[in-house]
């Protein structure tokens, strides 16, 4: 039997961290009120880089984070900042021409990479569909099927299934796919189909479209088919329009957000079958990170090749998903060491990640547990990439799973 109050006391730090540090922080520091939006970098000692790029990433997740907490506390502090998104995210990042959402602009709003990455697409429709959800803006939802559209019509591969990366500004062929430098050039990957998968969830709670539930079931099955090796219950991270693969590299972090959010999806279908198949898998994935990818101090190492670790920085959003992962292992599985890694998980955030003296997490630490030194991106509290929806999700989903846990004692 799990230890009640350690449960409980874990779901308390968990919504203290939510609505004490993680939610006012992105209030506080981030709203850029003179030019609109959310400023594109600030550093570990809360610094802003007035010139740094904007990127309809950062905004979608501010959005999706500040609904889902409104949806959830019904406080209009938190229901402004969604409100502020959801204006940014259309009046910058909106292409009236073409449709979609651009990927990075200037700070003045030029164009740095207006071309269309799926990648970002699914992030907008996911926080569009929970704005929505939040707050009942039509205008949102019909943004949020509109991109739906666009994708089914420029980006849905009929032969092979799933979606192809990256397009230009019209929806013309992209020639580089990458969502970053140290992406490879490929024609699909396992990062966009998890977060177009993860959307699609999103968009199907609020629009049970029967074109859109379709692609759920058949996206979910290219998921356990093709991404999801069978045999390892590892993800392949980049393939060719065919489904070849063209990594060998394993994402923990990655594979422990599928593991659930894999589960996620199969329940918005009601299907019987899919779901037992998700689940079982979805434990697999776990035990394969518990097994591989979890240090003995309870924080998990980022990215492994064919020789050996590639990355073994412990970075913040590895370990938030991993807090879920485990937890929803457990909840499937009864099997004790899951709940272990789970408050294990935890325990390494609050002790190394969770920055007490300027607020929010860090990026990242050391395997041996030092802090990162410097500058730039890399090192920086907010940027492109660095956003609230990993631990600000994480918190919500801890508070929600740990709380119906308990109930069941």
């Amino acid at each position: 039997m799990p230890d009640k109050a350690r449960l409980r006391d874990t779901l308390q730090r968990a919504e203290a961290e939510l609505r004490e540090n993680i939610l006012p922080f992105w209030i506080n520091h981030t709203v850029d009120r003179e030019r609109g939006g959310f400023f594109g970098e600030i550093t570990n000692d809360l610094v802003v880089r007035k010139d740094a790029p904007r990127g309809a990433l950062l905004t979608s997740r501010i959005l999706w984070t500040y609904s889902a907490a409104y949806r959830r506390y019904q406080n209009t502090a938190y229901l402004a900042i969604a409100d502020w998104a959801f204006k940014d995210l259309i009046q910058r990042f909106w292409d009236e021409e073409y449709g979609g959402l651009f990927w990075m602009v200037g700070v003045d709003g030029t164009l740095l990479r207006p071309g269309k990455q799926i990648y970002g697409q699914a992030f907008g429709i996911y926080a569009l569909a929970e704005y929505y959800a939040a707050t009942g803006c039509e205008e949102a939802l019909q943004r949020a099927q509109a991109i739906f559209q666009a994708m089914e019509r420029h980006s849905y591969d009929p032969a092979h299934r799933g979606y192809y990366e990256a397009f230009a500004r019209d929806w013309g062929v992209a020639t580089d796919m990458r969502l970053s430098a140290v992406d490879l050039n490929e024609m699909k990957s396992m990062n966009t189909h998890l977060h177009v998968m993860e959307a699609f969830t999103n968009l199907l709670r609020v629009w049970p479209d029967a074109l859109l539930r379709a692609r759920q079931a058949e996206l979910i099955d290219v998921m356990m088919t093709h991404v999801i090796n069978p045999e390892t219950a590892q993800m392949i991270l980049f393939f060719n329009e065919a489904w070849e693969a063209r990594s060998r590299h394993i994402s923990y972090g990655h594979d422990i957000e599928a593991s659930w959010l894999l589960v996620e999806s199969t329940g918005v279908l009601g299907d019987p079958v899919l779901d037992a198949r998700a689940k079982a898998l979805s434990v697999r994935m776990a035990h394969a990170v518990y097994e591989q990818g979890l240090d003995p101090d309870g924080g998990i190492v980022y990215e492994r090749g064919p020789e050996g670790l590639t990355d073994s920085t412990k970075q913040w959003w590895p370990q938030a998903e991993a807090a879920v992962g485990f937890l929803n292992a457990y909840q499937l599985s009864g099997e004790s060491q899951f709940l272990d890694a789970a408050l294990g998980s935890w325990a390494f955030i609050e002790t190394h990640l969770v920055d007490r003296e300027h607020g929010e997490w860090l990026r990242y630490v050391e395997r041996d547990l030092t802090r990162p030194l410097g500058s730039g991106e890399n090192n920086a509290k907010v940027s492109f990439w660095k956003c609230p929806y990993h631990n600000g999700r994480a918190c919500m989903e801890l508070t929600e799973r740990l709380r119906k846990l308990i109930e069941t004692f």
